[in-house]
């Protein structure tokens, strides 16, 4: 149960100097008994569901490493507003190599990351062209997102090289090359939205104009409830933003059977929904950068 909830052969990952300082282990029946010398049916009956103080030596052994990863950041400064930002982001990261397995990750998030690299190169080339956006957009590529969203954490809550304060939106890309398997009714040609309404219904409105005058994709909100159990809004580098009251919106084309395994390779990508899906973010960010005003939070907790 702890190695399952706390890491198990793998390890588990946390950004250095973000611990609080708590241990968590396991004792048994003796080592109870040992400490507040008492037997464990009568120490339940009395502490059930309480806090109980103790004092005790343990001896044990660090096994933590420093590791250390990279964000990839890159930015077109805008023209008139060069000081309010809009960060696309993906995450560059995915399970390595397990067993002498490789992971590839094609979809998760390789679909992710090469849209943001397309959606850059297509604002570079506006600007060369002498049509640059207004506002600056930042195209970011988190790493330590399969370990807990790390990079997006650190770029947060550490060290944002943009002020999240003119931090307009966050439009964020993981997984948008497949086709749900679980998606029995529809276009094929969809993508679920996650939080485009939870902090601006300004975003919201946007996201669907912008939609249904160029890009023409299913926009599916059946992960953006509230209540849905697979808790998706929590899952990806977006939270982080959007935990700071910076609008977001996740584009997610649901899991599949080849989910952080080794299948998940780029011959099962569907390469005309990834460029479709991309010109949607593409388009999206176009209008977030280009409008006359910031769009407008609402809805900040």
């Amino acid at each position: 149960m702890a190695a399952l909830r706390f890491g198990a052969s793998t390890g588990r990952m946390t950004l250095a100097g973000n611990d609080n300082g708590m241990f968590y282990f396991l004792v048994n029946t003796e080592t109870v008994k040992a400490i507040f010398n008492e037997d464990v049916k009568e120490f339940n009956k009395t502490f059930n569901n309480k806090t109980v103080k103790a004092n005790f030596d343990l001896d044990f052994t660090n096994n933590a490493k420093d590791l250390s990863s990279e964000n990839v950041a890159a930015i077109i400064r805008g023209t008139e507003k060069p000081d309010e930002y809009i960060v696309v982001s993906a995450h560059l990261d995915h399970e390595g190599v397990k067993d002498g397995e490789v992971y590839n990750g094609a979809d998760d998030d390789g679909s992710g990351t090469v849209a943001v690299l397309e959606i850059a190169e297509a604002f570079a080339k506006a600007k060369k062209d002498g049509h640059g956006p207004k506002r600056s957009i930042v195209f970011l590529n988190v790493t330590g997102e399969e370990k807990g969203l790390l990079g997006s954490q650190h770029y947060t809550d550490n060290d944002p090289i943009f002020p999240l304060a003119n931090t307009v939106a966050n439009l964020n890309i993981d997984m948008i090359g497949r086709v749900d398997p679980k998606r029995k009714t529809g276009d094929r040609n969809y993508i679920y939205l996650i939080g485009s309404d939870k902090l601006s219904t300004e975003l919201h409105n946007i996201s669907e104009e912008v939609n249904t005058k160029y890009a023409k994709v299913e926009l599916d909100y059946t992960y953006n409830d509230d209540n849905d159990p697979n808790r998706f809004y929590y899952r990806s580098d977006h939270y982080n933003f959007a935990k700071n009251n910076i609008p977001v919106i996740f584009y997610f084309n649901g899991t599949h059977d080849d989910y952080h395994r080794p299948s998940d390779t780029p011959d099962k990508i569907e390469y005309d929904l990834l460029e479709n899906r991309t010109r949607l973010v593409f388009y999206t960010a176009w209008e977030l950068a280009n409008r006359a005003s910031r769009i407008i939070v609402d809805k900040a907790e």
